[in-house]
């Protein structure tokens, strides 16, 4: 049966003012003098509407990163890389959310995924007087910005939850500027920060904890420089769970009485797709004419990941590593289908392919030929790229990786093996693994001298800077997949991710 479209829906004011009335012009201009609109420039030069009903914490969300200018590491549209509704999907399906919406602590959730700090507060965890500083704070300045889940039924307006970020702050009124991304709906408004509380005060039914708010900002650095955990493919639940669960247990239950030992468990157990859920980052271009023309954004950042490789390789858990990968690869009869760079290459020009064209992995890329290519920065440091001609049907394309180099070889390990095969090495990226992995997975290990000399390997404390907060930003991912899988993102709100 057909219904009557609805055309909007008329702001109950008050409590509200509307932003663009004669009152909320004056607000904002008094705003302004007080130095509480700052954070509004950023936020309306992105603002966006909500592109499905119940897309309202999706469409905050992306409104958000962008204006905090994050890269999402991944393309939209064509070459560009912008955070859009439909690439919010790692912590709930798009197809759950547009059916029943999306809880706020899988928001958080998401936030955490797209590189972003997050702090976040149930309103019942929290104060108005709490809630009114970090407004306050936010709205001084375009560095965070305060993203607001509240009931709509305490503003007067029809509906029920609602996500959408705060755009300024008016003293002396005690208002805060909602810009709400239900643009179909209501205008952006000025709504009494007391009722705004009062609406995050609200328990949703789905999970049993109030609305709140959460502080978004960007992080002092890029996160994942060289390693990205994945909740893309559907094998990262059990991966989670074993890295997490299963590997203490194991410990606990071996008689283990070395390093060599520990990272043979370790690495014998690990799932057959968990190549799937530990990703290498690479630096994927379009090969342009000319020449490979490298920016100066492209090579500090190659430059960085080349310190955090040589940072990796340089650990005494990386040795130890490297000796059990190499014994294990000597008692086996590899074919040629190991972790070679020309294997690597055709892989990772395929996948920058994929990237740059807007194709998904059914598209059938297939690199016809690759080469290793030793170029030199203008601070002649060397910069190590592959160029791979990549086809597909009657069209093809030059597809330029630039990666960190290794000063180890690649460890050549069968694909039919349980072992890893990952890039630019499984040597690098096992280590990581182990070093990003909690303290507590440890424990169960009784020989005491053991345990203190693995305390000493894993050491965070003990890692150089840019090292250490690439493993602090490994861990935290994996704390909160685990939390994720386990369904308490909601009720673990507050504790710490690392």
């Amino acid at each position: 049966m057909a219904t009557a479209g609805l055309y909007r829906r008329l702001l109950p004011c008050p409590p509200a003012v509307e932003f663009a009335s004669s009152q909320g012009k004056q607000l904002f201009l008094e705003s302004i003098q007080n130095g509480t609109m700052e954070g509004f420039y950023k936020l309306v030069s992105y603002f966006q509407t909500q592109s499905e009903p119940a897309f309202c914490g999706l469409a905050s969300l992306s409104m958000v990163l962008n204006a905090l200018a994050i890269d999402p590491g991944r393309k939209w549209k064509g070459p560009w890389r912008w955070f859009d509704e439909s690439m919010l999907d790692c912590c709930e399906p798009l197809e759950t959310v547009k059916a029943r919406g999306i809880t706020f602590g899988k928001l958080v959730c998401l936030a955490h995924c797209a590189g972003a700090k997050v702090e976040a507060f149930h309103a019942t965890h929290s104060s108005i007087d709490d809630f009114r500083k970090y407004v306050k704070k936010c709205s001084m300045s375009d560095d965070c910005h305060v993203i607001s889940s509240y009931h709509r039924a305490a503003l007067k307006q029809t509906g029920i939850g609602h996500f959408s970020p705060i755009g300024g702050y008016h003293v002396g009124r005690d208002m805060a500027l909602i810009l709400d991304v239900a643009r179909f709906k209501y205008p952006p408004h000025w709504i009494p920060l007391k009722l705004l509380w009062e609406g995050m005060n609200y328990i949703d039914e789905d999970t049993g904890q109030s609305r709140g708010f959460m502080l978004v900002s960007r992080p002092h650095r890029e996160p994942g420089l060289l390693y990205t955990l994945s909740c893309k493919h559907e094998s990262w639940i059990n991966i989670a769970k074993f890295l997490m669960d299963d590997v203490p247990l194991l410990l606990k239950s071996e008689d283990v009485k070395d390093i060599l030992q520990v990272v043979s468990i370790i690495a014998a157990s690990l799932p057959s797709n968990f190549e799937e859920f530990i990703k290498w980052i690479a630096e994927i271009r379009r090969r342009e004419d000319g020449g490979p023309s490298l920016s100066a954004e492209e090579k500090a950042r190659l430059a960085i990941k080349e310190e955090v490789l040589k940072q990796v390789q340089e650990t005494g858990l990386f040795k130890h590593v490297a000796s059990f990968l190499s014994s294990s690869c000597s008692r086996q009869q590899v074919s040629g289908d190991g972790d070679t760079l020309p294997i690597i290459a055709a892989s990772v020009c395929c996948q920058g392919a994929e990237i740059l064209g807007g194709k998904p992995s059914s598209a059938g890329y297939c690199c016809r030929e690759t080469c290793l290519k030793c170029l030199k920065a203008e601070d002649d440091k060397p910069i190590t790229m592959v160029s791979g001609t990549v086809v597909n049907g009657n069209s093809e394309q030059g597809v330029d990786v630039l990666i960190p180099s290794s000063s180890e070889k690649l460890c050549c390990i069968c694909s039919k093996s349980k072992y890893i095969r990952v890039h630019p090495a499984s040597t690098d990226v096992l280590t990581v693994l182990l070093l990003s992995l909690p303290s507590t997975t440890w424990a169960g290990i009784t020989d005491e001298q053991l345990l203190a000399e693995i305390h000493d390997l894993v050491s965070i404390e003990n890692l150089p800077t840019l090292l250490q907060e690439e493993v602090l930003h490994l861990r935290r991912q994996l704390h909160l997949l685990k939390r994720c899988q386990e369904g308490k993102v909601d009720e673990d709100l507050g504790a710490p991710l690392s």
